[in-house]
């Protein structure tokens, strides 16, 4: 099993497009065709992670914050990131990084903390804009299906819980094969006039390959016809932060209560109480307080984050309960991710939940 099949894998279910512009994610270190001994799943790498890597015969870190994240003028080992990098080259250790793209995704970080908080009905808190696309393509009418059905298989056609989705009208379509085409009906130097169908349907661009691929694959026709459209439409599988309800109202403070139980918290910065009992909850992993605004636009009786800033909580204006539950703590269980992963795709290597506590932040 080589690395490069992991990476394929992970960038299957969370395409590297969907990373935050300033974000670094993917393969930052190592050989792609290097063979697997064994995977260490982390948070964060350190040098103390790479050591735990070296001790237990690991050559894969699979880590949720990316150790190069800044650029690098010199690797002269002068702080944790350069030493960390050296004594992974060293060691022969790869490192990959899975960030904001698995932030974003459905069965994500976000994802994950709403199944900790037993949370039902979750959706996506700010759905991204200008992820989908149109194609449009026109194919005989007695191949329509058989196209149509190979572009689905690619994954076009899926409109929140629905799938197989496009619009069809029959028309005529006309053309006239010049010298050196190999027609598939109608003669060289003829105009040709066909019975068509006009398909359109949709896709999200991160899957555009395949989908042209299919298309052109299962298509009859020597050229075909095709137009790419680019949408403005809100994509509700790709986004940052998710909402959803508890099973019933809940009085607050024992939520909080569970909050920290649950994340293993020892103390939750939060704005006023203003609600004794709570149903809707937002919720982003590590910094998310750039969403308070569409949280409570979304009527979210409450928002778990991490990161606040001291005036950040002055934005609550008693509309909505922020809470500080640390950026830690909120994107911890991204681990659990990773691992249910790998083990339901592979078996021929072992993984590892890193045993390190490197959160750099301690309480009294």
């Amino acid at each position: 099993m080589k690395i490069k099949e992991i990476t394929k894998l992970f960038e299957s279910v969370a395409p590297l497009s969907y990373q935050e512009s300033y974000d670094n994610c993917g393969l930052q270190i190592g050989n792609p065709d290097a063979e697997i001994k064994a995977v260490l799943l982390t948070i964060d790498v350190t040098e103390e992670v790479v050591d735990e890597a070296i001790s237990i015969g690991a050559n894969l870190i699979i880590a949720h914050h990316p150790l190069i994240f800044a650029p690098l003028k010199k690797i002269t080992g002068a702080n944790y990131v350069e030493r960390s990098i050296l004594k992974a080259i060293k060691n022969d250790i790869a490192i990959y990084a899975a960030h904001t793209n698995f932030d974003s995704i459905t069965g994500g970080v976000n994802s994950k903390i709403c199944e900790k908080l037993e949370l039902k009905n979750c959706s996506i808190l700010s759905p991204v804009s200008g992820e989908l696309k149109k194609l449009v393509f026109f194919v005989p009418v007695d191949y329509a299906q058989k196209v149509r059905e190979a572009i689905f298989t690619a994954g076009a056609g899926q409109i929140g819980n629905y799938d197989m989705c496009s619009f069809n009208i029959e028309g005529n379509g006309t053309f006239r094969a010049g010298a050196g085409a190999e027609p598939f009906t109608g003669k060289i130097g003829m105009l040709h006039s066909e019975a068509e169908t006009r398909v359109e349907t949709i896709f999200p661009k991160a899957i555009q390959g395949a989908v042209l691929n299919a298309l052109l694959h299962s298509h009859p026709y020597e050229e075909v016809a095709y137009d790419i459209y680019p949408l403005d439409n809100k994509y509700k599988k790709i986004g940052m932060g998710m909402i959803g309800k508890l099973e019933q109202e809940t009085d607050t403070r024992v939520f909080l209560e569970k909050l920290k139980n649950v994340f293993l918290i020892k103390s939750l910065k939060h704005s006023a109480i203003h609600k004794k009992t709570i149903n809707k909850i937002a919720v982003c992993g590590g910094s998310g307080s750039f969403l308070i605004k569409q949280a409570i636009s979304a009527n979210a009786d409450i928002f778990i984050t991490g990161d606040v800033k001291y005036h950040n909580f002055f934005d609550a204006e008693n509309k909505i309960i922020i809470v500080d539950a640390g950026h830690f703590e909120t994107e911890q269980f991204t681990k659990e991710i990773f691992y249910d992963l790998l083990i339901k795709n592979f078996n021929t290597f072992a993984v590892h939940f890193s045993e390190k506590n490197i959160n750099p932040i301690n309480y009294l």
